[in-house]
């Protein structure tokens, strides 16, 4: 879905959920597509639906800027640390990613921009400016 198609509320939920996950790579250690939901007020029903489609919309962002994927602190309880499959395919269609979204290269990819990413947050404001 192209982000001209995204219902309104994926853009409402845009810098709540990228100041989120700037503070998340601040702190150093991922978080959940639950604890994403909690933090933002999400309420029932499809909570963890409308997190992954606001991810997506931020993963467009960050890679049409040139910048690592905030999407990759997000990742699923039921994955082991992983984002759900969904992240990769995301990623494949964006030209960040190829492989098998279920095989070793998928973690490969993420814990490079996992990394990438707490390196590139660690230092930045919300407002997206070097810290002094």
């Amino acid at each position: 879905m192209a982000s001209d198609d995204r219902p309104l509320w994926v853009a409402a939920l845009n810098e709540p959920l990228r100041r989120a996950l700037m503070e998340q790579a601040r702190i150093g250690k991922p978080t959940t597509y639950r604890e994403l939901a909690d933090r933002l007020g999400l309420k029932p029903p499809h909570t963890i639906h409308r997190v992954a489609e606001a991810l997506e919309a931020l993963m467009e962002e960050d890679i049409a800027a040139g910048r690592p994927m905030l999407a990759a602190l997000c990742a699923s309880k039921a994955r082991t640390g992983l984002p759900g499959p969904g992240f990769f395919l995301k990623a494949q269609s964006l030209g960040a990613f190829s492989g098998d979204p279920e095989g070793p290269e998928a973690g490969a990819f993420h814990q490079r921009e996992l990394r990438c990413a707490f390196l590139f947050y660690a230092t930045l404001t919300p407002s997206g400016n070097q810290a002094t």
